[in-house]
C-alpha cells in the first residue's frame, strides 16, 4: 500500500463538487465515495486475515452458508440468491472451495440438473477457524466501536431495503440464527 496522502481526497472531492456542481448532491457524492473506499479497506483487511486459510471473504460467506444449512449442502442457485451475487460468481467461488477441499460438488438426487455444494469436514474446520479470526478482528471494522457499527448498519438498512434486497412485508424470521460458538467447531 502506498504512503498516506497529505489530504483527504474525499474532502477535496466535496470541495470541488460544491464549487463546480449543484451543492445539493455533495453529501450524496461524499457518502457514496466513502462507502466505496470503506468497502475496499474492509475487503482488503478481511482477505488478508483469511489468506492463510486459503479463503477470501466471498469464499468465507459461501462456506458459512453451507456451515449453517441444515444438511451442510445447498444448490448453487440458492447460494447465489442468498449471497445476492451472479450465479457465475458462485460457480467460481465453489470451484475454488472445492479445489481447497472445503466443499464437494454433487448432483442433486431430486433434480439432476441442479448441482449441490456440500461442506466437507475440512470445510467445517476452516469455517470455525476463519470465524474465530474474523470475530477476534471485529471483522476489520476498527477503529469503529460497537455503537458506530450499529449506527452504520441502521443507516444502510433503508438503502438496502429500498433496493429490494429483501421483502419488507415478509414476517421476520421466527428465531434469529444462533451465533457461532467454539462448540460448533467440534461438530
Amino acid at each position: 500500500m502506498s504512503a498516506p496522502l497529505s489530504f483527504d481526497p474525499i474532502a477535496e472531492a466535496r470541495r470541488q463538487w460544491d464549487q463546480h456542481w449543484d451543492g445539493a448532491a455533495t453529501p450524496s457524492m461524499a457518502a457514496v465515495t466513502s462507502i466505496m473506499r470503506a468497502q475496499q479497506i474492509v475487503m482488503a483487511r478481511l482477505n488478508e486475515l483469511l489468506d492463510p486459510l486459503d479463503l477470501t471473504f466471498p469464499r468465507y460467506e459461501a462456506l458459512m452458508l453451507l456451515y449453517y444449512s441444515r444438511r451442510g449442502e445447498l444448490p448453487l442457485g440458492k447460494i447465489s440468491d442468498r449471497l445476492q451475487v451472479h450465479r457465475a460468481s458462485v460457480t467460481n467461488v465453489v470451484d475454488k472451495l472445492a479445489g481447497s477441499g472445503y466443499v464437494t460438488r454433487v448432483r442433486d438426487g431430486r433434480d439432476r440438473r441442479a448441482v449441490l455444494a456440500t461442506i466437507t469436514a475440512d470445510g467445517r474446520r476452516v469455517a470455525a477457524a476463519a470465524t474465530k479470526l474474523l470475530n477476534d478482528a471485529r471483522f476489520g471494522m476498527q477503529p469503529l466501536d460497537t455503537p458506530a457499527c450499529e449506527g452504520l448498519y441502521a443507516a444502510l438498512t433503508p438503502l438496502r431495503a429500498g433496493a429490494g434486497d429483501y421483502d419488507l412485508a415478509a414476517p421476520p424470521a421466527a428465531k434469529p440464527p444462533a451465533p457461532f460458538s467454539s462448540r460448533d467447531a467440534a461438530r
